[in-house]
């Protein structure tokens, strides 16, 4: 039997929450624009059979288009934290400074910077997240760039979208922690630009540690399985990575 208790009122882990509330500013509708043409010519390039003259024009191109993102400033124009699992109570402190107009909400956009829930990053697929009574659900698919065996899904995104969905299943347990491990077992292979879902649910927690299951499917088929392990952290941990990237990036 599960020692989690029973929550008051019904939780929605920070990262589904946040990323659903997030301010859509012209801004951010723009960087999602950017993104999401971004994520399309990742699939073109992975999946083209243009002639060379076709390459040609567009690596021209491209070249173009990097030298003016170049010239653009760069930094993490954000705080907080773009992994499921370091939403703790610091982001909750910050949303609130948000709300009362203390803090830019455009700086409150972390988890929309995602390499895999991100609407703002071309690197994710994405995956969308909600909550199902007493798990959490997930619905990905992904496309050519992320072939692994042909046609398949790479193994490697198979645990890290894990990775994503318990990272979120965890904070239905009341805390917030870290992947302290991970486990995959595949059970058949995963489609590519096929529409997977997932299911995460926390089996039990003991003192700092929070243990979580998975399972992927393609339709009704069993892709894959896992099991994670998180453990809770003091939130001031959490602050002190922000301020070490802070200085790596000079900011």
């Amino acid at each position: 039997m599960s020692d989690i208790p029973e929550p008051s009122e019904p939780i929605v882990p920070p990262r589904i929450a946040r990323l659903e509330g997030l301010q859509q500013t012209p801004r951010r509708r723009e960087l999602r624009r950017l993104a999401a043409a971004g994520r399309s010519i990742i699939e073109h390039l992975v999946s083209t059979t243009a002639s060379i003259g076709q390459l040609t024009d567009a690596a021209d191109a491209l070249e173009h288009l990097d030298e003016i993102l170049a010239s653009l400033p760069r930094a993490k124009p954000y705080e907080g934290f773009a992994e499921a699992a370091n939403a703790g109570q610091s982001l909750m402190d910050f949303h609130g400074a948000t709300q009362t107009g203390d803090v830019d909400p455009e700086l409150w956009a972390s988890f929309d910077h995602s390499p895999l829930i991100g609407l703002a990053n071309p690197l994710s697929p994405p995956m969308i997240l909600t909550v199902e009574a007493d798990r959490v659900a997930a619905s990905v698919t992904f496309g050519s760039a992320y072939e692994g065996p042909p046609g398949c899904v790479h193994g490697g995104y198979v645990a890290a979208a894990f990775d994503e969905l318990l990272g979120a299943t965890q904070s239905l347990s009341g805390t917030q922690g870290m992947t302290a491990r991970l486990t995959v077992d595949y059970r058949s292979p995963t489609p590519l630009h096929a529409e997977l879902t997932m299911e995460g649910v926390v089996a039990r927690r003991d003192g700092r540690k929070i243990f979580c299951e998975g399972r992927l499917f393609d339709g009704d088929r069993l892709c894959a399985e896992s099991e994670g392990l998180f453990i809770s952290m003091d939130p001031t941990k959490f602050r002190s990575l922000l301020e070490n990237r802070a200085e790596r990036l000079g900011n």
